[in-house]
């Protein structure tokens, strides 16, 4: 595969080992060897990974019948097993979605899928940063697909346990996460999923804490932060019904009818937190 300008390759990229996990084609050698040695270690990521993605369709389909129209999904990486443009258009007729990366091949093949289904009117694709909220803000209104003063539903999935350094190299994810929380209008939704070790099976708190362990050794660290941590990130929105959860167990009735499944021996299984809450 032809690389961008300036994509590095000497670093697994975590957009592109992502895309790997979910079966994709858009990594390279460096994020498929890291991805081997990754699923040959801990064969639960590739699990967790499709339940993420999952997650992401039928919470599309289900803000679309609260009303939502408007998308805006940062840290959206490469475009597989349905990207977020396709579950809303499969539902509405009038719906708007900005993919924000800043990887650039995530950003390139976006915007190949997008001119490829002729639907760049409605649909557009930034190279940007999320730890620069109020930049983005401006990115995403001079875009000209979303109307900023309208609610929007804004998804963070498996974003904000990459650790996302300030200048002084420590996270600002959850700093970065409150500004948009003021910029979002009013009846705007938050999305969040993140992987925790938190509350999951005694035989994946270590390979959790392994798999973190090769990540730190790489371009992109993570963070797995406990569930208290992660809910504290919606602020003062309103928990959307069951509250925050497992991925698998959140509107699991808003599946699409024929939705792959992904088994679990239980639910925490899938090591992911998830939950939407409502700007008042």
């Amino acid at each position: 595969m032809f690389a961008p300008e300036g994509v590095d390759l000497e670093h697994p990229n975590v957009a592109r080992v992502y895309d790997y996990y979910l079966g994709g084609k858009a990594n390279y050698a460096v994020d498929r060897v890291f991805g081997e040695k990754a699923l040959e270690r801990y064969p639960f990521v590739a699990a967790a990974a499709k339940a993420n993605r999952l997650f992401l369709h039928r919470v599309v389909r289900y803000l679309s019948k609260q009303g939502i129209r408007q998308f805006i999904d940062i840290g959206s990486g490469v475009p597989t097993m349905g990207s977020t443009h396709q579950v809303a258009d499969e539902i509405v007729d009038d719906a708007s979605v900005v993919y924000v990366d800043n990887e650039p091949v995530a950003v390139a093949h976006s915007r190949i899928l997008l001119e490829q289904e002729d639907v760049t009117d409605q649909h557009t694709v930034l190279h940007a940063d999320l730890r620069e909220p109020d930049r983005l803000w401006k990115q995403i209104e001079e875009s000209g697909v979303i109307d900023i003063e309208q609610p929007v539903a804004l998804l963070l999935l498996a974003v904000l346990h990459v650790t996302q350094p300030g200048h002084d190299g420590t996270d600002i994810g959850p700093q970065s996460v409150a500004r948009f929380r003021e910029l979002l209008p009013q009846g705007s939704y938050l999305v969040i999923t993140h992987g925790t070790a938190d509350d999951v099976p005694d035989s994946r708190k270590q390979e959790m804490a392994d798999f973190g362990k090769m990540y730190d050794k790489s371009a992109t660290p993570v963070i797995w932060r406990p569930q208290a941590e992660i809910e504290e990130l919606f602020g003062d929105y309103e928990l959307v019904d069951p509250g925050c959860t497992w991925t698998p167990l959140w509107h699991p009735e808003e599946s699409g009818e024929n939705a792959p499944v992904v088994e679990f021996d239980s639910p925490n299984d899938s090591v992911v937190w998830a939950g939407v809450a409502r700007k008042p």
